[in-house]
């Protein structure tokens, strides 16, 4: 049975409690052997997981996990590969800035979420904004890669990622620190949808907030795009986002206030994110940054996760309102802008700074050291 607005509370209970056995099976035994480090190196050998690929020079364990991972596609047809890459045809540089400022942010507003990055070490300590992102944009390139869903480059480095989780449990059991009746699984099934929904459905939410039309068959192919991810993300079936976008946003409208709370380790590392955007980036625009973060996020959940003000929102706020109203944007309906938009929209001067100085953070965060793959961790790096 799929994720549904009817279940999904229960089925997402039960997930908290589950890791990826299969993942977690290998990298326990790479982790043990020392293997990690050598792994990782390989890794950046490994471009695509199409049935040509040449997987010889890899330990044969993890050959074959790879192989037995990536054997089975999900559950699309052609026609949804098709808008998958029609919305990021449209709306790729937009929607790559959003996962890396609300996404990103969005994320630390799991409790356990944000425990958990934190407590991996460069993750989620000083390094760890500028390390995510990193490793992250790797991920929100090759997502919007023409053919990348197709030739099986997107699929490979979704496959690093899930062996990257598998890891950080691996490291937080064998600790012996973990307090799993608290917590529950460390990069648990619960965690791994949750992070699906906020890279996902809340970047269309937040576009929308923003101003930015999103057609019906647009928002359709970012959901498809995400079952993908998910897909090859180990999660299995039954709690799969669907790839109707309403269905999702009916599940995580439900669920996000019961998931999303306040902490001091969801607040230290927002500081950190922001921190690393006002170092990387001249006054100015990193003031549209922090604009469309907090517009994106709402402002409830922009004091939650401790984003500051900027001069640039308390400006624009209130001819948002008025934009809204004149343009059909407050109709309540995800993406439902009229087609006939009247006004001008005045976020859309921010979303461009922003997007064109996020291209820039990319190629920053690809180029500036090695850690443009997903690595894994052989130990646990305590930044508390």
């Amino acid at each position: 049975m799929a994720l549904t607005a009817q279940n999904i509370a229960q089925e997402i209970e039960a997930a908290s409690k589950v890791g990826d056995p299969e993942a977690d099976q290998l990298v326990s035994d790479l982790i043990d052997n020392k293997e990690i480090d050598g792994v990782n190196a390989l890794f950046r050998t490994i471009n695509t997981l199409g049935p040509d690929q040449d997987l010889s020079q890899l330990p044969p364990r993890l050959a074959e996990f790879l192989k037995s991972a990536t054997a089975e596609p999900p559950d699309w047809s052609d026609a949804d590969v098709k808008a998958a890459e029609g919305f990021f045809d449209h709306h790729h540089g937009e929607a790559s800035m959003l996962q890396g400022t609300v996404g990103l942010i969005g994320t630390y507003l799991s409790p356990t979420g944000a425990f958990t990055l934190r407590s991996t070490g460069r993750l989620g300590g000083v390094e760890g904004p500028g390390r995510r992102l990193s490793q992250s944009s790797r991920l929100f390139v090759d997502m919007g890669k023409k053919g990348a869903m197709r030739d099986g480059t997107l699929k490979a480095n979704v496959t690093k990622v899930r062996l990257v989780h598998a890891s950080v449990r691996q490291l937080h059991k064998k600790s012996g620190e973990w307090d799993y009746a608290k917590w529950g699984e460390p990069v648990s099934q619960k965690y791994t949808t949750g992070a699906a929904c906020v890279f996902s459905t809340q970047i269309l939410q937040a576009m929308e907030h923003l101003g930015i039309e999103v057609s019906k068959d647009d928002r359709h192919g970012f959901m498809c795009a995400w079952h993908y991810v998910s897909h090859y993300l180990g999660t299995p079936e039954k709690w799969l986002l669907p790839k109707d976008a309403d269905e999702v946003e009916r599940m995580w409208n439900q669920e996000r206030d019961k998931e999303w709370k306040k902490t001091d380790d969801g607040v230290f590392m927002t500081a950190q994110a922001i921190k690393f955007y006002r170092d990387l980036l001249k006054p100015g625009v990193s003031d549209a940054y922090i604009a469309v973060t907090r517009v994106g996020l709402t402002d409830k959940y922009a004091d939650m996760a401790g984003v500051p003000r900027s001069p640039i929102d308390f400006a624009a706020k209130p001819l948002a309102e008025g934009h809204k109203a004149v343009s059909g944007l407050g109709s309540g309906l995800l993406g439902g802008a009229a087609k006939n938009t009247v006004g001008v929209n005045p976020y859309e001067k921010a979303v461009g700074i922003a997007s064109k100085s996020f291209n820039e953070i990319e190629k920053y965060a690809l180029t500036h050291d090695k850690d443009d793959q997903p690595q894994m961790h052989q130990e646990l790096h305590d930044n508390r």
